[in-house]
C-alpha cells in the first residue's frame, strides 16, 4: 500500500485520486468540528465553498431541520446559527440536524476530492478510528491537508503524521512518500507536546489572538470524537449511515 501526504489541496492532481482512499484533514478546525457534530448526533454535514452557496442550499430545507454553520477568517458569519468552534456543536443544538457549513480553508478542500474512491474525514479527535479503518483497506492512500490560506499548516501535517505513525505499527508493506515520513517524524518527536509545537505556528497564533485557545485544546484531544466520518455524494455522514 502506498501512502502520500500533500500539504495543501492545490498540490494534488485529479488523476492522483482515482481509485484512492483520500483522508481529508483540517485540524483547526473544520474536520474537528464536523466529527464532533457527528458524534453528537447531527444527521449530516454538507460542506460548501461559499457563504452564498450555503444560504441558497438552505432554501431547500424545512426551517427547523438545518443549521447554517461556519466562519470567515476565524470569525463567525453574521446570521449563521453556529461558528466553526467545535465546542458549540453540542447534542442539544445539532442532534438530528443537517449542517450547512462553509469555512475559510476546510470546506474549500472538498472541491478537490471528487475523483477519489472514498473520502475519510480526519482529525486528532478521531485519529484511532481513522487508523483502524485504513489498516483494513486495500486502496492506496492520499492524505490531503487543508492548509491555511493556501500555505503549509503545521497542525494538519502533524495530524497526518499521527495517523501514519499508527498505520506503520499495523501494516508491514506501507510505502511512504517523503512528506509522509516527515509528518510521521514530526508527530513522533512531539506527540507529548503537541500544544507546545503548535504555539509557534501561524494558524495557532491567529486563533489564539481571536480568543479561541479552548478550541485549540479540544482539537488536540486525541479521540475526543471517536467516530468515522465519510464524505460521499456531497455529504459528510457517519460511515455506517453513508453505506446505507
Amino acid at each position: 500500500m502506498k501512502l502520500n501526504v500533500y500539504a495543501i489541496p492545490d498540490n494534488v492532481a485529479d488523476k492522483e485520486l482515482k481509485d484512492k482512499t483520500v483522508v481529508l484533514i483540517d485540524l483547526l478546525r473544520a474536520t474537528s468540528t464536523m466529527l464532533t457534530a457527528l458524534a453528537n448526533g447531527c444527521k449530516e454535514v454538507i460542506p460548501a465553498a461559499e457563504i452564498e452557496e450555503v444560504i441558497n442550499m438552505s432554501k431547500n430545507y424545512e426551517k427547523d431541520s438545518y443549521l447554517l454553520c461556519g466562519e470567515r477568517n476565524v470569525q463567525a458569519i453574521d446570521g449563521f446559527h453556529l461558528s466553526n468552534s467545535p465546542l458549540e456543536y453540542t447534542s442539544d443544538k445539532v442532534s438530528g440536524k443537517t449542517l450547512l457549513m462553509t469555512t475559510t480553508n476546510g470546506t474549500q478542500a472538498f472541491k478537490r476530492v471528487t475523483d477519489a474512491a472514498e473520502v475519510i474525514i480526519c482529525s486528532l479527535v478521531n485519529v484511532d478510528a481513522v487508523a483502524e479503518y485504513l489498516a483494513e483497506q486495500q486502496n492506496d492512500l492520499v492524505f490531503i491537508c487543508a492548509g491555511t490560506g493556501g500555505q503549509f499548516s503545521t497542525d494538519d501535517v502533524v495530524t497526518a503524521g499521527a495517523v501514519v505513525h499508527r498505520l506503520t505499527d499495523k501494516l508491514e508493506n506501507l510505502e511512504l512518500s517523503d512528506l509522509a515520513v516527515v509528518a510521521r517524524t514530526l508527530y513522533q518527536s512531539s506527540a507529548n507536546e503537541l500544544y507546545s509545537l503548535l504555539k509557534n505556528s501561524a494558524h495557532y497564533k491567529k486563533l489564539a489572538d481571536a480568543g479561541m485557545k479552548k478550541d485549540i485544546e479540544y482539537c488536540l484531544t486525541l479521540n475526543a470524537a471517536p467516530v468515522l466520518g465519510v464524505y460521499k455524494d456531497g455529504v459528510v455522514k457517519l460511515a455506517d449511515e453513508a453505506k446505507s
